[in-house]
């Protein structure tokens, strides 16, 4: 009885358990959701002049879709970066003379490798985008290249202060003008990670083989009682 009533006790602690860290993913899932879901909302509110804002803010301003008209100076930087249908390339980070005199980083988005040494002189555009400080780089990422010019995250700070722009960075969403042979790479929210629907199933599947375990002990038990 006592073997009995120990296999009992942990079989049912254990599922108590793991049905607990299953549900609180499922908690964790709901909150995600509603933490991309707002996202989602800013990114497609409507926008306004990024001259209406004296001082974008990395926290307030995050993700706020904004409109602005100048010119690119024909320096940019180059991002490491790929995508799935065009395969490895950079991102172009270009600094930007908007109107009211401010200048800026604009990441006007993706070209493929052959892209790279194509001429992009300075050219008038008429950006809409959303205001981004990438969370890009970690302690772990090098430095910019010395020899290539390349970098391997979007360092907002860094970048700014190499080509000696503001600490602002639009990503566009579209503009009016000479591309250049340039795919835009809008904001959103694809690269935030949700897998806590992965975890809870995780648990509870953790939770019916701990069941069956303890079924089949209990059983054991009982067999061998007999």
């Amino acid at each position: 009885m006592r073997r009995y009533l120990s296999a009992l006790i942990l079989g049912a602690g254990g599922i108590a358990i793991l049905m607990s860290l299953g549900f609180w993913q499922v908690r964790r899932l709901a909150w995600k959701e509603g933490v991309i879901a707002g996202i989602e909302a800013r990114i497609g509110a409507e926008p306004v002049a990024l001259s209406s804002i004296a001082e974008p803010d990395p926290v307030a301003d995050l993700y706020r879709p904004v409109t602005v008209a100048g010119r690119t100076t024909g320096v940019e930087l180059l991002v490491l970066s790929g995508q799935k249908e065009l395969g490895p390339g950079f991102r172009v980070v270009a600094v930007f003379e908007a109107g009211d005199g401010r200048r800026i980083l604009l990441d006007r988005g993706f070209i493929p490798e052959s892209g790279r040494a194509m001429p992009r002189p300075g050219v008038a555009l008429n950006v809409t985008g959303n205001l981004l400080w990438p969370d890009d780089s970690d302690s772990f990422t090098p430095p910019p290249d010395q020899k290539t010019g390349l970098w391997f995250a979007r360092d907002v700070a860094a970048m700014s202060e190499s080509v000696k722009t503001l600490p602002v960075l639009v990503v566009v969403r579209t503009e009016e003008g000479d591309d250049q042979g340039i795919v835009p790479v809008p904001v959103d929210t694809s690269a935030i990670p949700n897998d806590h629907r992965g975890y809870a199933i995780t648990w509870f599947s953790l939770a019916g083989v701990w069941a069956g375990m303890t079924a089949f002990l209990l059983w054991r038990i009982r067999q061998r009682k007999n």
